[in-house]
């Protein structure tokens, strides 16, 4: 084995630009995933820190015992406690005080007349709490509110909106409220808890706006006495709680706090950037074995002179991978180092784009060093391993014959294997989104057509880089034949190139597929569902903002220019024992601006004790009309109703319809998400829509739109969640790159007396060059085109599982003209890749060259 090294070691020194590329894919892919996780822990870390502070002083919180969750939502929605429940409280031994804390809904109107926060993060109010102690907050200016109409918010929601202390500006709770600002807070240290916004009324006020009825609050806070740990305050106060009440650490609130503000989204945004982090890795997967299979063909001889002089076939391949390992520990070291320095400029960026990264020290735990210095070192000799076998097969009589290189590709077993590997890939596909609609079929289906593609490259370059190449050929005279002429000299070697600018377009591309198929599906509900003629629209309760009042739809109805106004309002009940999602609304109205389908039985006789269902949902649940259905809301009560009507569709009516006046016993904080609005015969849709605006702006200000601006604004996240998508694929882009230009880099040396002998005998450097670049984007537009295939596939697969395992309807859109900017992207990339190579190329000596073995 000493021996190995020492060789390994020679070879390492002798050539150690050849690794150049190698190094820089192994590098950026451990730095990424190095990054993401020291960000991913430093925002955990913070979080959990600042929410540690801020609920420090509160050792029990009494809340309602039971909450119903609908399907899709990690938090329920609990009932109200009674604020008499204070004086209980504060009689338990150890308790030191107690106070009513109200929550709910509240957004406030920027200086600019926007609404702060927009559809994003929560935006919420309550009251002040007094008790120092008790209250999370921490006011930074200005004073705490003491009469009606004042309030305080978070420092980081003033500064969005462009507030100071003294102004008066809108909370919509969503009923529209005109406060004054008399302080501003902060929480746990910081302008606000991540990216919520937060505005603290008097305990008046958040009871007239913010609960249905006097007397009402989310929790009671308690702080303990001294000596009194919190698990002993909890026992204490267990026994004197009503039966639908409990207690619960302060520790265990704060932990459910930090879960529903900031757990799920740093969940779901380590997950996203692991899996580019996967990518990435997988693309310098390609060029990484690449790199090695063509320093094995080129070392043919050298490794032949080692067999011949008596090294072993095990020395020769342990030689391989010591070098491959050097590497792999060297880049991966490196990566780790760079990782750390992306998740600093992470925690730098992110406040300059409004995203509050918490203040403190980056956190490195052992895992997030260990793990991708693991994968990196993998992921390099488990590339290397093969091409390492291959050089230790070498025979000892090949130092006899010419340098060669691997040009194999084309064999019919490859063909063969990979023809029967794409057959049960669409097997596999077909029957996991038309016959049996199942996810992981279908995505067992997607990953072996991916592996299919890879098999078939070698088989299909030839043919591709023919036909690819034809025109350049007519084109570009000589130079552009001799570029085909290159490309096809090794298939396997230009499909094992093409394939990791194949991953990453086809990832662009299943992306880009699956957003154009996300809008048109969109478009699809709205037009075929919405009947009005322009919608008054507000986040969904819950998921950002405050919603719309409820008094904005008769306020509407109101105007001559209108003949119908609908709000649709959102409830929540378990049904039949299950939580669910209710539409709150006028029925009679829905069924005059909304598409509903066909309808079994009648809208016009819900009354109190009535409910619409779906048909889909009335299967599910074996109903029919005329049949009864248990509802227990979040108050505890439970009545039964009966279904009057089975409509057709539910894309924006939802599952379940009940009455407002069904609803009204139970609501907590009414609000409505959207207002339909059909116009008046003879009524032109500007003067319309500009009666509408004037009505509503009393109102907050809401967002009046079209048909078809509602349907576009309502798929706006996903030109968002494109951007990032395209910005991270970035990264596995330019590993493809350098993997495209390493590998041209290793042919040139390998065809140095075959270039200096083409400039023997007349070609130019300039010649010289083109034919080095054109060769480039052939590899490139190869892999541009399997990748454009392949990831169009893979988003026609998953929006056919996506409609298969929900019950919307989803669309299939292939959006043109961005699949061609990728396409352009990738040849450009190709040339892009081609520049350096064909520089060198250029400058090489003639007789030099020539000259060379």
């Amino acid at each position: 084995m000493n021996a190995s090294v020492r060789l390994s070691a020679s070879s390492l020194r002798a050539h150690r630009r050849r690794f150049a590329g190698t190094f820089l894919a192994v590098f950026l892919g451990v730095a990424f995933l190095a990054g993401t996780l020291v960000m991913g822990d430093t925002l955990r870390a913070s979080f959990d820190s600042m929410f540690g502070d801020a609920a420090g002083g509160t050792d029990a919180s009494v809340r309602s015992a039971d909450a119903i969750t609908t399907p899709g939502e990690s938090q329920g929605v609990r009932q109200p406690v009674a604020t008499d429940l204070v004086r209980t409280v504060e009689k338990v031994p150890g308790v030191a005080a107690a106070v009513p804390n109200v929550q709910g809904a509240g957004q406030l109107v920027g200086a600019n007349g926007e609404a702060i926060g927009g559809q994003g993060p929560p935006t919420l109010a309550g009251n002040w709490i007094t008790d120092p102690e008790l209250n999370p907050y921490r006011l930074a200016e200005g004073r705490a509110p003491q009469r009606s109409g004042e309030v305080v918010v978070n420092r980081g929601a003033a500064e969005k909106g462009g507030l100071t202390v003294g102004d008066t500006t809108t909370l919509r709770t969503p009923d529209p409220v005109r406060v004054t600002i008399v302080g501003l807070a902060t929480f746990g240290g910081e302008d606000g808890m991540a990216q919520v916004t937060f505005t603290a009324m008097t305990m008046t006020d958040a009871q007239k706006y913010l609960t249905a009825r006097p007397g009402e609050a989310a929790t009671i806070q308690v702080r303990a006495g001294p000596g009194v740990t919190q698990r002993e305050l909890v026992d204490r106060l267990t026994p004197v709680l009503p039966q639908d009440v409990e207690a619960i650490t302060g520790q265990e609130s704060a932990e459910e706090n930090n879960e529903m503000i900031s757990g799920r989204f740093l969940s779901v945004f380590t997950l996203f950037l692991l899996v580019f982090s996967g990518v990435a890795l997988l693309v310098a997967t390609f060029s990484i074995h690449n790199t090695f299979a063509i320093v094995v063909a080129q070392r043919t001889r050298e490794n032949a002179l080692l067999r011949a002089l008596g090294a072993s076939r095990r020395q020769v391949t342990g030689a391989a991978l010591v070098e491959a390992g050097a590497v792999a520990v060297t880049a991966s070291l490196a990566g780790l180092a760079g990782g750390i320095g992306i998740a600093a400029g992470l925690q730098a960026l992110f406040p300059a784009i409004g995203f509050p990264f918490p203040e403190g020290d980056l956190v490195v735990t052992g895992l997030s060093m260990a793990l991708p210095l693991a994968v990196g070192v993998v992921v390099c000799l488990g590339s290397a391993l093969l091409p390492a076998v291959r050089a230790g097969r070498t025979a000892p009589l090949a130092t006899l014959r010419e340098t060669a290189v691997d040009t194999s590709g084309a064999s019919r077993s490859r063909a063969i294997a990979g023809a029967a590997l794409m057959a049960l890939a669409l097997a596999c596909t077909l029957a996991g989104v038309l016959v049996s609609p199942s996810i992981w079929l279908a995505g067992t289906g997607a990953v072996l057509a991916l592996v299919a593609f890879v098999v078939l490259g070698p088989v299909a370059s030839s043919t591709a880089v023919r036909v690819l190449g034809g025109p350049l050929a007519r084109l570009r005279g000589v130079t552009g034949a001799l570029a085909r002429r290159n490309a096809l000299r090794s298939p396997k070697r230009t499909a094992a190139t093409a394939s990791a600018l194949m991953i990453g377009v086809a990832v662009v591309s299943l992306f880009t597929v699956f957003g154009a198929s996300l809008k048109a599906t969109m478009d699809q509900t709205v037009s075929r569902s919405f009947a009005g003629d322009v919608a008054v629209s507000a986040p969904s309760f819950g998921a950002g903002g405050s919603g719309l009042s409820p008094r904005l739809a008769g306020a509407l109805q109101d105007l001559p220019e209108v003949d119908t106004a609908v709000g649709l309002g959102r409830g929540i009940a378990e049904v039949d024992g299950e939580g669910r999602a209710l539409t709150v609304t006028d029925p009679a109205a829905l069924a005059r601006t909304f598409d509903l389908g066909t309808v079994d039985g009648s809208l016009r006789e819900l009354g109190t004790d009535g409910i619409a269902v779906t048909e889909k949902e009335a299967d599910r649940q074996h109903l029919t009309t005329g049949d009864t259905a248990q509802l227990t809301f979040t108050d505890g009560t439970k009545e039964t109703f009966t279904v009057r009507a089975v409509y057709d569709r539910s894309e924006l009516a939802g599952d379940y319809v009940i009455t407002r006046a069904a609803w009204a016993p139970h609501r907590t904080q009414d609000s409505d998400t959207l207002v339909a609005v059909t116009f008046a015969d003879g009524v032109s849709a500007d003067a319309g829509t500009a009666a509408v605006e004037q009505a509503a702006a009393p109102y907050g200000n809401p967002e009046v739109q079209t048909r078809d601006a509602y349907a576009q604004s309502s798929a706006g996240g996903i030109d968002m969640m494109l951007t990032l998508v395209y910005a991270l694929l970035a990264l596995a882009v330019l590993i493809a790159l350098l993997g495209i230009a390493n590998t041209l880099t290793l042919a040139i040396h390998e065809r140095t007396r075959e270039l200096g002998l083409l400039r023997a005998v007349g070609q130019t450097r300039a010649q010289l060059r083109a034919m080095v670049r054109w060769e480039s984007v052939l590899v490139a537009a190869f892999g541009t085109a399997g990748g454009l295939a392949l990831g169009a596939f893979l988003g026609w697969v998953l929006v056919r599982a996506s409609d298969g395992a929900s019950d919307s309807d989803f669309a299939f859109a292939m959006p043109p003209a961005q699949l061609a900017v990728v396409a352009l992207v990738g040849l450009a990339a190709g040339a892009l890749a081609g520049l350096r190579p064909a520089r060198r190329a250029a400058r090489l000596d003639v007789l030099r060259a020539v000259a060379a073995e």
